[in-house]
């Protein structure tokens, strides 16, 4: 059995073939695999799943997971380190198998399509690419995984489309903490449970991962997307930009576009 107990610094996106022959992993990161051509077999903590082109693994962090493919068949596999998405990391606290519903195979077909022309190395594009897919993927996840919240818990699926609805309004946490019955004490411990980090960071991820849709329409200025997504001015943007994707606004434009 294979064991990485490496973390990563960022998503990383591949294109793979999987041999007939099984093999073993346990990782220290997250990991979705979803179907491109062909087939294959999945057993994640003992659970067996198909993954095809309709049909996908959601694997966490630290889940023993067997795998073995069925004939020629591509997966695109998406690495990504724990608590980074803008996803609830509650949505990662067992192996969760999905079904690629059509939004979800417009990015898989898109994204398996750069992968395939973009062959490692890692370089900036290869990260830009991973960063990107990973973006778009979490924009749909949520509902493609649904959850329910007990009652003594945080309704955080519901959380997240809220402020996913409301990026570029200011955070009141008082107000929503309220609004969903807690007092804010409680809030923020409920809101770190289920997403893993704050309110305030939680959603500055939001708003950055809104900006790389943004960015790659150049009708909107630096100042505009850092506007549209909530950020005070376009130095604040650049400043949460850079350290989030290592590469500044006008960079990550300049090598879409080439």
């Amino acid at each position: 059995m294979a064991s990485n107990e490496d973390t990563i610094a960022s998503p990383a996106l591949s294109l793979r073939r999987y041999g007939a022959v099984s093999a073993c992993d346990v990782h220290a990161f997250h990991q979705i695999v979803l179907g491109v051509d062909g087939a294959m077999e999945m057993d994640v903590d003992g659970v067996g799943h198909r993954i095809d082109a309709h049909h996908a693994w959601l694997v966490p962090a630290g889940a023993r997971h067997e795998y073995a493919g069925i004939g020629e068949n591509r997966q695109l596999v998406l690495d990504v380190p724990c608590a980074s998405l803008a996803l609830p990391e509650r949505l990662f606290s067992r192996a969760v198998p999905l079904t690629i519903n059509d939004a979800l195979a417009g990015v898989v077909r898109e994204a398996a399509a750069h992968a395939a022309r973009d062959a490692p190395p890692l370089d900036d594009r290869a990260r830009r690419l991973a960063w990107e897919t990973a973006a778009r993927l979490a924009a749909l996840l949520g509902d493609s995984i649904g959850a329910e919240a007990p009652a003594a818990r945080l309704d955080f699926l519901r959380i997240d489309k809220w402020l996913r609805a409301h990026l570029s309004e200011p955070l009141r946490v008082p107000d929503l903490a309220a609004h969903c019955g807690f007092g804010e004490r409680r809030f923020h411990q409920l809101f770190d449970e289920a997403f893993g980090t704050t309110p305030y960071r939680y959603l500055q991820r939001l708003r950055l991962d809104a900006a790389l849709t943004l960015l790659g329409d150049t009708r909107h200025t630096l100042t505009d997307v850092a506007l549209t997504v909530g950020f005070a001015d376009q130095s604040a943007f650049t400043h949460a930009f850079t350290r989030r994707f290592g590469l500044a606004p006008g960079q990550w434009r300049a090598m879409r576009m080439h």
